[in-house]
């Protein structure tokens, strides 16, 4: 053990030598001042909607959640998991065999293409590997426990990294747990007070570099798996330093901020705080509220009610308030461990994508306005564009009809040629200024419902706002 952790120091030094200090000057220094200093590459913030894949040796028992191992094999296990093993699997059943069923037969990473596209979404992240510590790609430092050596026998990072970028203008991202529940190595550390870094420097690091090297994501998705770990012990500036300097991927890849237990919500890329975070207000810096279809799991479940589901309508609700905020949507779905994605979760994203069909205008490439959610109408929230001929466009997004039909907003400050247009409808619709000349009110009632443009939510555009 003690040789073989000489060497994994020996080969991280001469990664280190190799792609940090190529003679030249790096740009950006092993620090979070100079990290953080990083601009954020446009495409990100133009995108507002991405796709989150949780896909891993879990989607086998497809049963509580993706931390089906640890809330098994902890000291106060989950009873519902406990008698579902009791149940249904032989005593001396372990986690790991759970692997040879992760069979993905039916994974046709085509058809997973041609579904992200019609969503509408603008990039995609799967799971490369997460808690449990199965890449999903042959990696070299995982010998018997990824998805070429058993289970599926192919390369899943790979596959469906060729047909996003074969089939679609999507970019591919890599979600990577940077740390594992229960690899003795990393439990060792742990125990040591991450004063040792045999589990870094030995797995974690060298399959990083690996993962950047052979895919070239262009989000890199840190998590950690029990939120432990300074950044001392993860190298994680050492690393985002190199990322950002010399990897194939350094002027258009974006990171987000689990790079340590001190590092939520404070440094490396853009924001995400904690699972589900959405502030409702603006925010002094780009985030992500990353979110899930099944409100109670990241991974797919086989019991799930139909209940767990978010519908459309909390889907777009979701979405309208976070890049009103100037934050993105990563929206996760499970896959199943035959590799389909089953009809709620497609129908979900096709859905979302026809909206987004006749609406993307007011929000692809979209800022925060002066004022992010109405004062009078609670439920509209709202976004600009700024255009060369058409000056500053606002957009209201509306979420539930009026009853009299009658849409009341107190925020936007009406011109004498202030026109108001729903997206997607070829009608005319009518407003009123508000009293003293402050806010709106849009007239709907002419607005026959078999011509509406969407079912869910409407998106208006207000031009020549005063305001």
């Amino acid at each position: 053990m003690i040789k073989m952790m000489k060497i994994a120091r020996i080969v991280y030094l001469l990664i280190g030598i190799l792609f940090t200090h190529k003679g030249t000057t790096a740009k950006y220094t092993p620090d979070w001042d100079s990290i953080d200093s990083r601009p954020l590459p446009d495409w990100y913030d133009k995108a507002k909607f991405g796709i989150f894949l949780h896909w891993g040796v879990f989607s086998v028992p497809s049963f509580h959640n993706e931390w089906f191992w640890p809330q098994w094999k902890s000291r106060h296990p989950a009873p519902d998991i406990v008698n579902f093993m009791k149940h249904n699997y032989r005593p001396d059943f372990t986690y790991a065999d759970f692997a040879a069923d992760f069979t993905a037969e039916f994974f046709n990473p085509d058809e997973w293409a041609d579904i992200f596209q019609a969503s509408g979404a603008g990039y995609v992240v799967l799971t490369s590997k997460h808690g449990e510590g199965f890449p999903n790609w042959p990696s070299s430092h995982s010998f018997n426990w990824n998805a070429k050596a058993v289970g599926p026998n192919r390369d899943l990072v790979g596959d469906l990294a060729n047909a996003i970028r074969n089939k679609t203008d999507l970019k591919f991202g890599t979600y990577y747990c940077i740390s594992e529940w229960l690899h003795p190595l990393y439990m060792k550390d742990k125990a040591n007070n991450f004063t040792t870094q045999s589990f870094v420097l030995s797995k974690a690091l060298p399959e990083l570099y690996e993962l950047v090297n052979r895919y070239k994501p262009e989000i890199l998705w840190a998590d950690l798996a029990d939120g432990q770990g300074p950044a001392s012990y993860y190298k994680s500036k050492e690393f985002l330093a190199w990322l950002y300097n010399d990897s194939p991927v350094k002027d258009s890849v974006v990171t987000n901020d689990r790079w340590c237990h001190e590092c939520f919500c404070k440094h490396g890329g853009y924001k995400t705080c904690r699972d589900k975070w959405n502030p409702g207000k603006l925010q002094k810096y780009k985030w992500e509220d990353c979110m899930s279809v099944d409100k109670h799991s990241w991974g797919y479940r086989r019991n799930a009610p139909l209940d767990s589901y978010l519908d459309i309508n909390q889907i777009i609700s979701t979405f309208a308030s976070t890049i009103s905020c100037g934050g993105n949507m990563l929206m996760n779905i499970g896959p199943t461990k035959e590799g389909t994605i089953i009809p709620i979760f497609e129908e979900r994203l096709r859905e979302f994508g026809s909206w987004l069909k006749i609406n993307g205008e007011g929000v692809y490439g979209s800022v925060p306005w002066s004022h992010q959610n109405d004062f009078i109408t609670k439920n509209v929230w709202y976004t600009k564009q700024k255009t060369e001929n058409d000056g500053t466009m606002v957009y209201a997004i509306m979420l539930t009809w009026p009853d009299d039909s009658v849409l009341v907003l107190g925020a936007p400050i009406p011109s004498q040629s202030t026109q108001v247009i729903m997206l997607g409808y070829e009608g005319t619709v009518n407003w009123i200024a508000g009293p003293g000349g402050q806010g709106m009110n849009i007239t709907l009632q002419n607005i026959p419902w078999n011509k509406l443009p969407s079912p869910w939510a409407w998106m208006f555009k207000l031009t020549n706002i005063a305001n």
